[in-house]
């Protein structure tokens, strides 16, 4: 078969070549930086790429919090026995409503009121598909022309996305590392405007792994009072706490400030797999009901994928039947290591950790790059590190913190140890040769 030659802009019937006009949309548009630099998956992947495959090392995976692969960080039996009960009813295979089952919405309702100064209804409770499906409905819901939204910085790189996705304007406000990543109500609410919709608080922290008090949670719910704004609680690692620290869910706060809270079954019963989440209004003088914000929330998830129905099913028993013991073999597991994380990158002197952690999976450290040698920021030192080390961390660039690293300690103690001994040797190999103490 001949060739053709075809000049630029003609096609093969001698007409000029059309303009595509989608191309542009997908070079330029918002998905195309939300879902590359916006993204901890994305930049995860590209820094596993780096990783060396000759090296006959392990991999050591400390830039996620999924640690559910892992035998001691199994889920409980009783959801298990839930999830295979539900689905051998042969009744749920159908499509939920999209709000949620009612039975699942009432038994969350009554779970999450035991921790609140009042009663949550059904009414109040929106099941999704994982909390990452919490975040688009609200951040969709609240998007109108001309309106913003206040993100924590560091902060997790969902909300930014989606807000960048919805052209909603974000503006970051400051979390204090000396003072156990503390919200800086100050900056908080020298960038709220009269455009200012809502503002995001992350606790227990991704990606600090602070804890916040009650003392703290009530001066933010007064600003947000003040403002005239929303809180979107983020507690999906919910609970997971550890040494003398309490969770006290934003929501206890909702006589103040109204309160749209996330959470999802992810992190506490270690299942991201099972993609199930919710957003919980904790709003006792219903202003969210009287807004219609609720109203645009149920419209959304009738237009929007579901989660699993068979989850549906299983979720009261989840919630009713897994043990106590189940949960403090977790947190004692994520106490163990956090300690060890802590304890070791004390010895590692390129990087600097201001504060132990007190739940969540996650620490912040922060980078003393003048100590090293040919390493020119906090995704250099990620990718250099995969190679010679095969160590995934993840840079604090995509969390809003450039010259930072998140390292996750949800992992057995002895991979910990394993990957901590390697950055060390990596800092080590790379430091600069007229420094007069050692790293």
């Amino acid at each position: 078969m001949a060739t053709t030659h075809h000049q630029d802009g003609i096609n093969g019937n001698g007409h000029a070549a059309a303009e595509w006009r989608f191309a542009r949309p997908a070079k330029e548009g918002a998905l195309a930086a939300a879902g590359d630099t916006m993204s901890i998956r994305a930049v995860r992947f590209r820094i596993s790429a780096s990783v060396d495959a000759r090296d006959p090392r392990p991999v050591l995976p400390l830039a996620h919090g999924d640690p559910s692969v892992l035998p001691a960080f199994r889920t409980a039996a009783e959801a298990e026995e839930a999830v295979a009960a539900a689905l051998r009813t042969g009744k749920l295979n159908c499509y939920p409503a999209g709000v949620g089952l009612p039975d699942a919405r009432r038994a969350l309702a009554k779970h999450l009121s035991r921790d609140l100064p009042y009663d949550l209804s059904s009414d109040d409770i929106f099941l999704t598909a994982g909390g990452t499906q919490a975040i688009e409905v609200v951040i969709s819901v609240l998007a109108q022309p001309g309106t913003n939204i206040l993100l924590p910085r560091p902060g997790y790189p969902n909300y930014e996305a989606r807000a960048a996705l919805n052209n909603l304007e974000v503006r970051h406000f400051d979390l204090i590392p000396e003072k156990g990543w503390e919200i800086d109500i100050d900056s908080l609410e020298s960038i709220a405007d009269k455009n200012t919709t809502a503002m995001v608080i992350i606790n227990p922290n991704n990606p600090c792994g602070s804890v916040y008090t009650r003392e703290h949670l009530a001066k933010v719910a007064e600003a947000a009072r003040k403002l005239g704004i929303l809180v979107i609680a983020d507690e999906v690692y919910g609970n997971l706490v550890f040494g003398d620290s309490q969770f006290i869910p934003m929501g206890v706060f909702g006589h103040i400030a109204p309160v749209l809270s996330i959470g999802s079954l992810s992190k506490r019963w270690l299942v991201p797999g099972w993609r199930f989440g919710w957003v919980a209004a904790c709003d006792p003088k219903k202003i969210l009901q009287e807004t219609k914000i609720l109203t645009s929330i149920a419209n959304f998830l009738n237009v929007s994928t579901d989660p699993a129905t068979f989850i549906h099913g299983a979720l009261p028993q989840i919630l009713e039947n897994t043990k106590e013991d189940f949960f403090k073999r977790i947190i004692g597991l994520l106490e163990e290591t956090s300690d060890i994380c802590y304890r070791e990158i004390k010895d590692i002197k390129c990087i600097i950790c201001p504060h132990k952690p007190e739940g969540s999976m996650f620490v912040m450290a922060k980078l003393n790059l003048y100590l090293l040698e040919g390493i020119h920021d906090d995704i250099d030192f990620c990718c250099k590190l995969a190679k010679e080390e095969s160590v995934i961390l993840c840079p604090g660039s995509v969390l809003g913190m450039k010259n930072w690293v998140r390292i996750t300690f949800a992992i057995d103690s002895s991979s910990l140890l394993d990957g901590l001994e390697r950055i060390k040797s990596f800092c080590q190999r790379h430091k600069k040769k007229n420094l007069l103490n050692g790293i």
